[in-house]
Formats: C-alpha cells, sequence, structure tokens
C-alpha cells in the first residue's frame, strides 16, 4: 500500500523514512524549489541535516500526484491545519487523513480529529501521537504511539507500523487528542524552571501537578483516564519536559534565561497554553500552570512573577 505525508517539516520528513521501509512513500512539500531539492539531494537539509531519504520516497509538490494515495498523513502545525485542509479539500475529500500535529486550534478550541471533521466531513479522520523527535525516528530509534481512531484501525495499524515505530489502538479520540496538545503546555513551563536555575525537583513537581492539570481538562470532555496514563499523555509528557530536542522545552528555557528564541520555530504550547486558559476561565477550571505559561509566553509575566504566583497559591490537599 502505498502512503504519502503532507508537510516536509522535520517530524514529517521523519515518518516518509520510516514508512519507507514498508513502501512508496509520497512527501509533499508545499514549497516547489524544497521538494525540488529533496527529490535531487536526497536530503531535506534545513529539517533533518545528515539523514539521507531513502529511494523509495518521492518529494514533490504536486497535490495531485501525492493524493493518489488513499492514507494520507497530514503532518502540518496545528494552526495551519484547517487552511491546508480548506485549500485542498476537493483532492482530500473520501481518504483517511491522520493528524500528526498536537495543539489546539486558538480560534475554535477545537483538536485536529474535529478539524478534519469539520473542513473535510467525508474523510475518515486517525490521530497519529505520543513520544516522538523526528531526529529519533528518522535515525531509525524505536518508539511506541498511538493511532486514535473511531472506527476500526486495525488494518491502519498495520499499514502504519514500521520496523522503528509500533503502534497501538485506541478509540478514545479526545483523551489522544488532548494529552498531545497538552503536554506542549507543560513542556514550556518545566523548560522555565530548568531556564531560570531552579532546578530537577521543581521541574518534576511542575510534570505531577501538570499532569493533573491535564487530567482535570480531558476527562471533564470525557476522555477516559488510561489514555492519560499512557503514550499519548504521561508517555509524551515525559519525553518533552525533559529533552532539548523539544521545541516547547527549548522555548521555556529560553524564557527562563531572558534569551530571545528563533521565531520561524513552532512552539504548539503557546497556542495551547492561550486556548486552554481561555476555555478554563470561561468554564471556571482551575488550570494556575497552564494559565501561568499562557502569560509568560505573551509577555504579561516576567519568570519571577510567574514563580511567585505558583509558590503562593492556596495550601490545599494533593
Amino acid at each position: 500500500m502505498s502512503v504519502s505525508v503532507l508537510g516536509s517539516g522535520a517530524f514529517g520528513t521523519a515518518l516518509a523514512i520510516s514508512l519507507a521501509g514498508n513502501g512508496p512513500v509520497t512527501l509533499w512539500a508545499r514549497d516547489a524549489e524544497q521538494a525540488r531539492v529533496m527529490h535531487s539531494t536526497r536530503e531535506n537539509a534545513a529539517r533533518l541535516p545528515g539523514v539521507t531519504l531513502p529511494d523509495a520516497i518521492t518529494a514533490t509538490a504536486d497535490i495531485t500526484q501525492a493524493t493518489r494515495s488513499q492514507t494520507l498523513l497530514v503532518s502540518v502545525p496545528m494552526q495551519k491545519l484547517r487552511g491546508v485542509l480548506t485549500d485542498h479539500g476537493v483532492v482530500l475529500a473520501g481518504k483517511t487523513l491522520v493528524a500528526c500535529c498536537k495543539g489546539i486550534e486558538l480560534s475554535t478550541g477545537l483538536g485536529p480529529i474535529s478539524v478534519i471533521r469539520q473542513t473535510i466531513p467525508d474523510a475518515r479522520p486517525a490521530l497519529l501521537t505520543g513520544p516522538s523527535f523526528a531526529d529519533d525516528i528518522a535515525r531509525g530509534l524505536p518508539t511506541a504511539l498511538t493511532l486514535a481512531c473511531a472506527e476500526d484501525a486495525h488494518e491502519l495499524q498495520h499499514d502504519l507500523t514500521t520496523a522503528n515505530l509500533r503502534l497501538y489502538r485506541t478509540t478514545d479520540l479526545i483523551g489522544a487528542e488532548l494529552g498531545g496538545a497538552l503536554k506542549n503546555v507543560m513542556a514550556i513551563a518545566c523548560g522555565a524552571a530548568i531556564g531560570a536555575g531552579l532546578g530537577d525537583s521543581a521541574r518534576a513537581a511542575l510534570m505531577t501537578r501538570g499532569f493533573a492539570e491535564m487530567q482535570r481538562f480531558a476527562l471533564i470532555r470525557g476522555a477516559r483516564p488510561e489514555t492519560l496514563m499512557g503514550l499519548s499523555g504521561l508517555g509524551d509528557l515525559v519525553l518533552t519536559c525533559s529533552s532539548e530536542l523539544s521545541r516547547n522545552y527549548r522555548f521555556g528555557l529560553c524564557l527562563g534565561r531572558n534569551q530571545p528564541f528563533d521565531t520561524t520555530t513552532t512552539v504548539e504550547g503557546v497556542a495551547t497554553a492561550r486556548a486552554m486558559s481561555d476555555i478554563a476561565r470561561a468554564e471556571g477550571l482551575d488550570m494556575p500552570i497552564s494559565a501561568t505559561v499562557a502569560d509568560l509566553s505573551q509577555g504579561t509575566y516576567s519568570v519571577a512573577q510567574a514563580i511567585d504566583t505558583l509558590l503562593n497559591r492556596p495550601l490545599k490537599e494533593e
């Protein structure tokens, strides 16, 4: 079975490399020049330098060629997902669309599955999420991911499992969406704590209390507890809160150190923190870490003020 990946960033390219071990893969880039260079040099030098693209990958900017596959992995930033789907809705109709982004749409508060359903109603939506860095996947290092789909996904699970990617199925779309989205917010918080020199104990406390916020937010929306305890929740949280390979964690480090951050780098947790805080405020949910990250990311709080706000909250039972 042929598979296409829409989006030639680091993660989309890494997925294409892994899937190429199963058979032909089409890797679609929005930029025609990038597609041409990847095709001729067999490398995505800007995103994954030093990693060779297998011969089974065809890089193209032709969306018609890319959508000849029935299964398409959509690996674009969450805040750009709706635009890509809307622009190419005609050729994406009726396809299996596997979202590979993690976040909440700032303008609507929706996750990727809901965005797919709104923009392309006759598509079959799914979500691939869990603890994974593009560089690790591209270099053949192993990990396990969650494949969330409302329908029977045995065949899809089989088709997308590779030599280094082990997939576990779930029908809990809400839990998988929110686990992958909310952990980015906590990664920013943990990065800021380490960047400010607060130490590993503070990071562990933030991860733990942050996970409590993730559960509180997700369970109210109908997520299953075991999903949050799995790969798409706790597993991804542990990874992104402890490694500088995480863009959200690196962004937090820069905040904590009062250093500039590359504005061309996508940091999904910034928009997600804002969306979470708006929803929590409207629904009366207590989400102090998320609210603090939203304020910190927008420059409303300094790191010192953020620390003071969290440490001086009323004492309570765990």
